[in-house]
């Protein structure tokens, strides 16, 4: 790679690039640092975030330097379809989450945490459940995001990988410790405008330079057959499918995402989310079909690592000042969604475990919870640059933690939905559906024979249960049935049988399916029904907690009866 070696920059070079950025980001947050820090600020920026910040914030949020990097690994091994499969269905998530988000401002208008709400709906249980597969997300995230940076500084400068992994987690850590949410929101305003102005130069710089559109006519013969056909069974059964899947989880049950919804103004949600899903599609499959263009070229990553191959492509084709600009548009991405993990994970720890869990809403001194949130922060870093070093693979990570959330998709949103949905009915079907989830996904049992046709049913249903999700946001539950009967009725025939041989899609349509067959089944009888205007009395403001806090807590028992109350259509 002798490309590789002649652009390498001096460690001067990378140095002055990363005080650039990250300098410039830290000024920023100390403009709007405040003397005496507002524990709801640090949090949701008073829920009240206009258009341009929200909508580019929560864009930024969604393209981290792990989705390029695994647009880019599907575009490699899946051929053309692959970008299209990761960066289109992950556009239409975006998409999807702000009917669901207007319903949850609406109950709980004031809230930091989807967890938080969950308290105020079932009790602890959910929450804390809610919390922990949050917690295990973030950071998950946040060790791939420093995944990406150490990859990238190390290709580009003398510095090894674990030194570049400590150079990005200290600069995030710089400029989001003092204002929390606040900096994450104004920092991505800067940070997503610069990566796109860069990915609209970058792209085609290195298609061009690489002998496009010639290099895919000579490349062609490269590809097998599943790679050089756009309808590819098995670039959708492999990528798309189970993306799908995931990604759904990803939109209700992260609370990167969450904190933007509960952040942005109550009437901006549907504007907001539209503009993020045409920012996202647009600049994710663009960068992916580096991967494809990587392919009909024959590119060899460095070390056989597919975490190489834009880092890679960027230093073989590109002249230094692009390359210092793709360097930052990296770093400005993975920087965007580092400092939402941290976000995210002081607001639960603040929220969730301190806030309603060890003092108590009405007790709750937002100056420790401050505390608590900025060391939250530095725990949180130091733990993710830990595991960096196992440079595990950023794609599977994605579909697992996508996967694992699918558990929570149905009882999270029929909890905002449905009056009978209990607390026990939540608990014990995410229990239920991880259960089926983990020996289905890792193969501890084998899928064969009964237990495979098993697996296949339960599949199918899933199916039906994300088809429907997805209606009923936008057309309401009779629309849902409809759909999710008739997807259930027409992949039936097909999908029985063979279904269970892709265990990264059956592992995730299974949890899917379980959580809401056992939470329908545990509820559906139930004659109590929950009163929803409880949420909003029960969340809110921690620095006015007396004042806010107006109605009891929810019962720890999580299958206690609930005030009766109308269920939402």
């Amino acid at each position: 790679m002798e490309g590789l070696e002649t652009a390498r920059f001096s460690a001067l070079v990378v140095v002055g690039l990363l005080v650039l950025f990250y300098g410039g980001t830290f000024l920023i947050s100390a403009r709007i640092g405040k003397k005496e820090e507002n524990a709801d600020g640090y949090m949701t920026a008073g829920n009240n975030i206009g258009f341009g910040i929200s909508a580019a914030s929560m864009t930024a949020t969604w393209i981290w330097a792990s989705s390029m990097y695994a647009s880019a690994t599907s575009g490699y091994t899946y051929g053309i379809s692959g970008p299209i499969h990761y960066g289109l269905w992950g556009a239409l998530m975006i998409l999807f989450i702000y009917p669901f988000g207007k319903r949850i401002r609406q109950v709980a208008p004031k809230a930091h945490t989807l967890a938080e709400v969950m308290y105020a709906r079932h009790g602890r249980s959910s929450q804390l459940m809610l919390a922990g597969s949050n917690i295990v997300g973030s950071l998950i995230s946040l060790m791939s995001n420093f995944i990406a940076g150490g990859v990238l500084i190390s290709m580009l400068s003398p510095f090894t990988f674990t030194q570049g992994v400590f150079a990005v987690a200290a600069g995030v850590l710089l400029y989001t410790l003092w204002s929390g949410f606040r900096a994450s929101v104004l920092t991505d305003f800067v940070q997503v405008v610069a990566m796109l102005g860069a990915v609209a130069v970058i792209v085609p710089v290195i298609f061009f330079a690489a002998g496009f559109p010639a290099a895919f006519e000579t490349g062609a013969e490269r590809l097998t057959p599943e790679q050089g056909d756009f309808f590819s069974s098995t670039a959708f059964m492999e990528q798309g499918a189970p993306y799908i899947a995931a990604v759904l989880a990803y939109a209700i049950g992260n609370q990167t995402i969450a904190q933007r919804l509960f952040a942005v103004r109550q009437d901006l949600i549907k504007p907001t989310f539209v503009t993020a899903t045409v920012g996202y599609g647009a600049m994710v499959i663009g960068v992916g079909m580096l991967g494809v263009l990587a392919l009909y070229l024959g590119y060899e990553p460095t070390g056989g690592d597919v975490n190489n191959i834009i880092p890679g492509m960027a230093a073989e084709y590109l002249p230094p000042v692009l390359l210092a600009l793709f360097f930052i548009m990296i770093v400005g991405a993975l920087s965007s969604t580092a400092d939402s993990d941290l976000a995210a994970l002081s607001s639960i720890m603040m929220a969730d475990v301190y806030g309603q869990n060890v003092a108590g809403k009405e007790k709750a001194n937002p100056r420790t919870m401050l505390l608590v949130g900025r060391i939250t922060m530095v725990l949180a870093t130091a733990t993710a640059v830990a595991f960096a070093s196992l440079q595990l693979n950023i794609l599977d990570l994605l579909v697992f933690v996508g996967a694992l959330w699918g558990a929570l998709v149905f009882p999270v949103l029929a909890s905002f939905y449905w009056d009978k949905v209990s607390g026990k009915a939540f608990t014990t079907s995410v229990l239920a559906a991880l259960a089926v989830f983990l020996p289905v996904r890792f193969s501890w049992i084998p899928v064969d024979g009964a237990f495979g046709i098993v697996v296949d049913v339960l599949a199918v249903l899933g199916v039906g249960v994300v088809l429907g999700l997805m209606v009923f946001g936008f057309f309401g539950v009779r629309a849902a049935k409809v759909v999710g009967v008739a997807a259930v009725v027409v992949s039936a025939p097909f999908a029985v049988g063979s279904l269970h041989e892709y265990a990264t899609l059956s592992g995730s349509l299974v949890a899917y399916s379980v959580s809401t067959v056992v939470c329908w089944a545990m509820s559906v009888r139930r004659r109590e029904g929950f009163d929803f205007s409880l949420i909003a009395r029960r969340t809110g403001d921690f620095d006015h907690g007396p004042q806010a806090a107006q109605a009891p807590a929810p019962p720890d028992a999580p299958d206690a009866p609930e005030p009766a109350g109308t269920t939402h259509p």
